[in-house]
């Protein structure tokens, strides 16, 4: 059978998703693991975009050498030479250049007259664009990727004639991406049909990328599959910009489960499916649905009675694939206050969870800490201890040292902070009142950084069984159009709201500190030619 080729785009285009933004660690951690998947390709990063973008790319370069480790470029000079910079320690590397290609894009990206008056000028200034980087990229590396941005709308006669001039300028693989997800399925196949009816492709590989807007992205990117496609870009758990990306383990065990219709297979190794999703889970803070296929905690549970009549019998009866072949095999260690370090190690490893050697006398103080208040420990605790050490290897600026809320019936909730300025050292105590009690604890924590943001959303989840079950907050705040995550999760509701507030506010401070990347991310892609 024909190999259709994995392009993970998890630490790049997933990365784009509001609030899960990683550290250079976590996809470092995260690019080991995608590795051990074995996926083909490793989208790391946009090293024009700022400085940690441009080390994180650096970095799985020299230390990732299994996969094609693959930089985004723009179609604009200064792009493309940091893009083959930050790729030069690679052992395998790719540079994949992109530019909007759709009458909409052009209107919206290359209004100024100095790339055209006319749409017809502007299109010729595309083509030259094209023909020019992809040329000074084949100077850094002989695997260059094109993408016509937003192929999805754009007219295909036209698109044909930057597929031709790709081509011919010495990229390797052209990318065909839906990247509003607006199309259909069998309109995303038509497109790969006519390109291939149309362009002379010898040598070159032809890609899919899809957004899931319309909740199509897996099954568009199959249906380019069908239509002759060889390379799907897709990521972990399917995040990315708005509704995300293609689902990368929903893709891969679609070729496998249906391989008599496909014809073709991938190289992933589908048991390290799960322990691969939870990881990106824990970096990013996105926690995975229970209905989530593939990975999902039910994705493999029966609770009608018929169904699980069905499945006793014969497992064939309601699943389609073993939940051994994903990672889903149920674990039978139960683990409390009189388990050891090897049982606790031993479970983090079986979760996929490789912990320095440093860390781990952190991780089994705080998992005894934890035995201590619960009588079992289940596997989503164990994920917030490990997120909570690697949280340590970030930059903090504030730490709440004590929060206090007093409330009743009749009583307008009132909260005090004390909460410390790691960089000077200094402490401010503050009170503030609210419409309840996490909104004094809010305004009392604004009081005493000094913040000014937005509250974008506050949700509240329990992640572990029993009456003693930790809740997880995560909370999303913004500033000037970007957006920053804080997850904390406790016992105590009151002391995890604060927390990952707290934790939201660092990750701000963080951004500020690399103005460049805030700049960057705020203006968006959309806009990112205007002035280049």
């Amino acid at each position: 059978m024909d190999r259709v080729i994995i392009f993970d785009t998890t630490l790049r285009d997933g990365e784009q998703a509001p609030g899960a933004s990683m550290t250079i660690a976590e996809k470092l951690r995260i690019a080991r693991q995608l590795e051990q998947l074995r996926v083909d390709i490793i989208e790391a990063g946009f090293p024009v975009s700022s400085p940690a973008q441009f080390e994180a790319v650096q970095r799985i370069a020299k230390e990732v050498r299994e996969p094609v480790i693959c930089a985004l470029a723009r179609t604009i000079e200064a792009d493309v030479r940091a893009a083959g910079d930050a790729l030069r320690t690679g052992l395998r590397t790719r540079i994949h250049t992109f530019v909007a290609t759709s009458d909409i894009h052009l209107a919206a990206k290359f209004g100024d007259d100095r790339w055209g008056t006319t749409i017809e000028e502007k299109r010729a200034t595309i083509l030259e664009m094209t023909d020019r980087c992809v040329r000074l990229a084949r100077e850094y590396t002989d695997d260059v990727e094109f993408s016509a941005e937003d192929a999805g709308r754009t007219d295909l006669e036209y698109l044909c004639q930057v597929v031709r001039a790709a081509v011919a300028a010495g990229a390797t693989t052209v990318n065909i991406p839906d990247t509003t997800g607006y199309c259909l399925p069998n309109e995303y196949g038509g497109f790969f049909r006519t390109i291939r009816q149309r362009c002379e492709l010898e040598g070159v590989t032809l890609s899919a990328h899809c957004h899931d807007d319309l909740g199509l992205a897996v099954a568009n990117s199959l249906s380019g599959v069908l239509a002759g496609a060889r390379q799907i870009e897709c990521t972990i758990n399917g995040i990315g910009e708005r509704a995300g990306n293609a689902s990368l383990e929903e893709i891969v065990m679609a070729l496998k489960v249906r391989a008599n219709r496909f014809g073709v297979h991938t190289d992933i190794e589908t048991r390290r499916l799960t322990e691969t999703s939870r990881m990106v889970s824990i970096a990013t803070g996105f926690a995975v649905p229970p209905n989530k296929a593939i990975v999902g905690g039910n994705a493999f549970s029966h609770e009608a009675g018929i169904h699980q009549h069905g499945v006793l019998k014969s497992r064939e009866t309601y699943e389609i694939m073993r939940a051994e072949d994903v990672g889903q095999t149920a674990e039978a260690i139960r683990l409390g206050r009189h388990s050891g370090r090897h049982g606790l190690f031993s479970r983090l490893e079986k979760m996929g969870i490789d912990m320095a050697d440093r860390e781990r006398g952190e991780i089994y103080r705080r998992f005894v800490d934890l035995a201590d208040r619960k009588k079992e420990i289940h596997d989503e605790d164990l994920l917030h201890l490990v997120e909570q050490t690697q949280r340590e290897t970030r930059t903090v600026h504030y730490r709440l040292e004590q929060v206090h809320v007093s409330t009743g019936t009749g009583r307008e909730p009132r909260a005090e902070v004390l909460v410390q300025h790691i960089p000077s050292g200094t402490t401010c105590q503050e009170t503030a009142s609210g419409d309840g009690p996490i909104n004094a604890v809010y305004k009392a924590i604004d009081q005493a950084t000094g913040s000014h943001n937005d509250l974008v959303s506050y949700a509240i989840r329990s992640v572990s069984e029993g009456a003693d079950a930790m809740g997880e907050v995560t909370v999303l705040i913004g500033e000037a159009g970007v957006f920053f995550r804080g997850v904390a999760r406790s016992t105590d509701v009151l002391k995890a709201s604060a927390e990952a507030y707290i934790e939201a506010l660092n990750q701000l401070a963080s951004f500020r500190v690399d103005q460049k990347s805030v700049d960057f991310v705020g203006d968006g892609i959309i806009q990112s030619f205007q002035g280049g």
